[in-house]
């Protein structure tokens, strides 16, 4: 298990290298293209991969632009990040991010829960193109995240999962326990509904795993 900061319009926190994120990741959705390069010496400095992300609107980001835009706009940004998160409509771009030398986390996030052939049927596309298959679902209750469990712990790895919104958030301290690689926190402006400060999960996973 990984945890990943995501930093955004928050800016970067002054004490971020001191909380030791084993990722970055970078919104460029909201926090501006310069926000990649203000992490550069940080990135040097400590060796913390980046990952960098133009969310969608439709999947929960500000990013409005169509496909050409997209990669416009991430194409000279390549060289200062380490893996670069795809959404399933901006797949067709990976030849170009894979050209770079990038890992590629191929993502997809839902407002609605799927069933177990929909996840993984979404899986088999995801890994199609990504080195890491990121799903994140809204789980309407605990069946459905009982199924979500599920899924995680059976699929091929490695594998992140995730839940969105405040109301089940408990989840994504406890999917780790399943098998999903990532957690996705933040170090004071959460850039999602539902993320825990990276302090606050530390002493949830030490809670649950000690």
């Amino acid at each position: 298990m990984k945890i990943v900061v995501s930093i955004g319009e928050g800016g970067i926190p002054a004490d971020l290298a001191a909380l030791h994120p084993d990722l970055l990741e970078v919104r460029l959705d909201t926090g501006g293209t310069g926000l990649l390069e203000s992490v550069q010496p940080l990135r040097q400095g400590s060796g913390i991969p980046v990952i960098a992300t133009l969310r969608s609107r439709a999947e929960g980001g500000r990013f409005t632009g169509d496909e050409k835009e997209w990669i416009r706009i991430l194409r000279p940004l390549l060289p200062l990040a380490d893996r670069v998160d795809v959404e399933l409509r901006f797949r067709r771009h990976t030849p170009v991010i894979r050209n770079e030398g990038k890992q590629i986390i191929a993502s997809c996030h839902l407002a609605s829960m799927p069933d177990l052939q929909q996840m993984k049927s979404l899986e088999r596309d995801l890994r199609s193109y990504g080195d890491i298959p990121k799903i994140v679902v809204t789980p309407r209750d605990q069946r459905d995240l009982l199924a979500l469990f599920s899924f995680t712990m059976a699929a091929e790895k490695p594998l992140c999962t995730g839940v969105s919104g405040e109301k089940l958030r408990y989840a994504r301290a406890l999917l780790p326990l399943f098998g999903s690689e990532l957690v996705y926190a933040h170090a004071g402006t959460p850039t999602a509904a539902g993320q825990y400060h990276i302090r606050e999960f530390r002493d949830l996973w030490n809670l649950l795993t000690k």
